[in-house]
């Protein structure tokens, strides 16, 4: 008989923990990071050939902060970015100069900004 009490007693302990009402859970604890946001394209010549390992870099409008990729076999980029306000560029080399570029883009949190496509013209 006293097992049996004593599982009675451990049973209603933990059965009486789970049951809690009237007390709200407030996690005040730290705050996950924000979430990065990506912006997307490619790098072509105006005769739509890939331009490969070519540096992108986007510049925080406000801050002057350089994120930089470089470009891959296919000529596409992606670039993670905290969220911001961002002017793109791409490194040119001599007898080139760009024919389309990508405005400014604002970058929200988990934001996915594709097709911030450069067209490249070389001279001949």
């Amino acid at each position: 008989m006293p097992f049996r009490l004593s599982l009675f007693v451990v049973l209603l302990a933990l059965g009486s923990t789970g049951c809690r009402t009237g007390i709200p859970v407030v996690d005040r604890g730290e705050k996950p990071p924000t979430q990065d946001g990506t912006i997307a394209g490619y790098v072509r010549t105006d005769g739509d050939a890939a331009v490969v390992t070519r540096v992108v870099r986007a510049v925080a409008v406000s801050t002057g902060q350089k994120f930089e990729t470089t470009t891959n076999n296919a000529g596409t980029y992606t670039l993670k970015v905290p969220p911001g306000r961002y002017r793109l560029e791409v490194e040119l080399r001599d007898g080139e100069r760009l024919s389309k570029e990508p405005g400014e883009t604002q970058i929200n949190a988990s934001d996915l900004d594709p097709g911030r496509n450069f067209v490249i013209t070389i001279a001949r």
